[in-house]
């Protein structure tokens, strides 16, 4: 796993009304502060890459849908430095995903319908100085392939 990402499995309590999923807590190990909260979706097939941030660390979580997850650890002075991670979250996965500040990261929806992620970062989006820093999802600087792997 790439220095500093972690998973969290998240529990679902359901009973005959529906269902409880907490998501993140101020008490988890590597929450540092509250930002905001947003949603954002895929449809399938979509691909929504590459960004990374400086100063903000994202908890991303898949709750509708089923997201592959791609991080790319491009900080040099890291101990993971070009490393790679797949982690498949959503509807039969249920995990909060923490990823911290400087790591790239994208999702592909894989599921049969549009996905949705619920994100919490420790920073508010700044309109008119966004923390965001992009390259294209295909054909950039990353050595990943966002096709399916049928191996």
């Amino acid at each position: 796993m790439i220095n500093g990402v972690m998973v969290k499995k998240l529990k679902v309590i359901p009973d005959e009304r529906g269902r409880l999923m907490e998501i993140l807590r101020a008490d988890d190990e590597f929450f540092r502060k509250f930002g905001q909260v947003y949603m954002t979706t895929a449809y399938p097939g979509v691909v929504k890459a590459w960004h990374y941030h400086k100063k903000q660390d994202d908890n991303m979580a898949v709750v509708k849908g089923m997201m592959k997850i791609v991080l790319y650890d491009s900080r040099k002075e890291s101990a993971t430095f070009s490393q790679i991670n797949e982690i498949f979250a959503g509807i039969h996965n249920p995990i909060l995903v923490h990823i911290p500040h400087f790591v790239y990261h994208g999702f592909k929806c894989i599921s049969e319908k549009e996905a949705i992620v619920i994100n919490v970062p420790s920073e508010v989006y700044k309109y008119n100085e966004p923390d965001e820093f992009r390259l294209p999802a295909h054909g950039s600087e990353i050595p990943y392939d966002w096709e399916r792997k049928d191996g």
